[in-house]
């Protein structure tokens, strides 16, 4: 299980810090835009959602090999909801802008989700 966390943080840390480094800049200093939601708040949602679900799918892959693929369809779903939840207050608020805050949420959940589903299929093929 270490050395499959290893493989995925090794990629994953630099990916995570590129993206809100390059998302930081340009909301902050190129487009000067004030969203609901700092940039920092969003990819602490991002990051500590896709760690989570890869690490519960390394536990799963380990414990019950053949449900891997169910148990990342589930942590998908799950992770849906979860940023519904997040954005919830935002809509249910009257934010001034709320295409451009969910853009600013929505382009890194599927960057993240297709960094997830690369090493989850990885993982899945190991077998």
């Amino acid at each position: 299980m270490k050395i499959t966390l290893i493989q995925f943080l090794k990629p994953f840390i630099p990916f995570s810090i590129l993206l809100f480094t390059i998302q930081f800049i340009l909301v902050n200093y190129v487009f000067e835009i004030t969203f609901y939601y700092s940039v920092v708040a969003v990819y602490a949602f991002h990051i500590s959602a896709t760690f989570l679900i890869y690490l519960f799918l390394v536990y799963v892959n380990k414990s019950f090999g053949d449900k891997t693929g169910f148990a990342f369809m589930a942590c998908s779903l799950l992770k849906m909801l979860a940023a519904v939840l997040f954005l919830l207050p935002m809509m249910l608020n009257d934010a001034p802008n709320p295409f451009q805050d969910m853009i600013a949420f929505f382009i890194p959940y599927f960057l993240f989700l297709i960094f997830e589903t690369v090493y989850a299929v990885k993982l899945i093929n190991t077998k």
